[in-house]
């Protein structure tokens, strides 16, 4: 659409901050964008200090959003959520979650299970998914809480699928039940992608960025693609999404500080 080359810098690290940093940082002239997570939320709650504050990124729109999983080993006695809860009643004090790492979402899923339900479990963390679900499929952890893109693990039989945290059930995997219908009222936790630039960007750049990115996710071909991968394609408006960071913000707060995670 734009007649441009792309090219994708990855960076790495403190849970997104530095690749947040660089762009926050960048020349506002629209050629320099910053693929955002949840983390954009969390980060000021989980970290002592940043490089950069939330108010030098501009919201430009949600891109996807994404049911997280909760799965268990094939020989785990649980079958359901309730089952799990039950079980890790009976465990009290030996139950392990795995998650993708400290203050990620999954994590902060975990926590919020655990202080809505009262069990108690150990969370164990991993440097991503993957290595995660090694130990999850060998059942050396109870359960897991990770991306959508577990779903092909989950539909080949390696794990058990107990739930998707969203609070509907995800027309990307239908069979799932919520955790909310698992009897966890009121759970709900949504990952999501969106764009951002830096906050000096011009209106009229934010504002062409925004609809030929609202332009290319309505494009089949893009929404198959995301699909295809565990997501589902869900643009906003810059205003819509600067309201999403402020909700995902007072929603973790008070889970962030009972659970006392703080990251350096």
């Amino acid at each position: 659409m734009w007649g441009q080359q792309t090219v994708i810098e990855n960076k790495p690290g403190a849970g997104t901050n530095i690749g947040a940093a660089a762009v926050a940082f960048s020349d506002p002239d629209g050629y320099t964008m910053f693929i955002g997570t949840s983390s954009l939320a969390t980060s000021r709650l989980l970290y002592r200090s940043l490089p950069y504050a939330i108010s030098d990124l501009a919201p430009i729109s949600l891109v996807c959003m994404f049911p997280l999983l909760m799965v268990t080993p094939k020989s785990s006695p649980a079958k359901s959520v309730s089952d799990f809860i039950a079980f890790a009643r009976d465990k009290r004090g030996k139950i392990t979650f795995a998650s993708p790492g400290v203050g990620t979402v999954p994590h902060l899923a975990g926590e919020l299970l655990k202080q809505i339900t009262g069990i108690e479990m150990t969370h164990v963390p991993y440097r991503g998914d993957a290595p995660a679900l090694v130990d999850t499929i060998a059942g050396r952890v109870d359960l897991q809480i990770g991306g959508s893109g577990m779903l092909e693990q989950v539909r080949s039989g390696q794990v058990r699928g107990l739930a998707v945290t969203t609070a509907q059930r995800s027309k990307l995997a239908p069979e799932l039940p919520t955790v909310a219908e698992g009897g966890v009222s009121g759970f709900d936790v949504t990952g999501w992608f969106a764009f951002f630039v830096p906050a000096r960007t011009s209106r009229s750049i934010v504002e062409k960025v925004h609809r030929d990115t609202v332009t290319a996710l309505g494009n089949p071909a893009v929404k198959l693609k995301l699909e295809n991968i565990g997501m589902v394609v869900a643009s906003s408006t810059p205003e819509e999404l600067a309201a999403l960071l402020q909700r995902e913000t007072e929603k973790w707060s008070p889970v962030i500080k009972e659970a006392n995670i703080a990251l350096d």
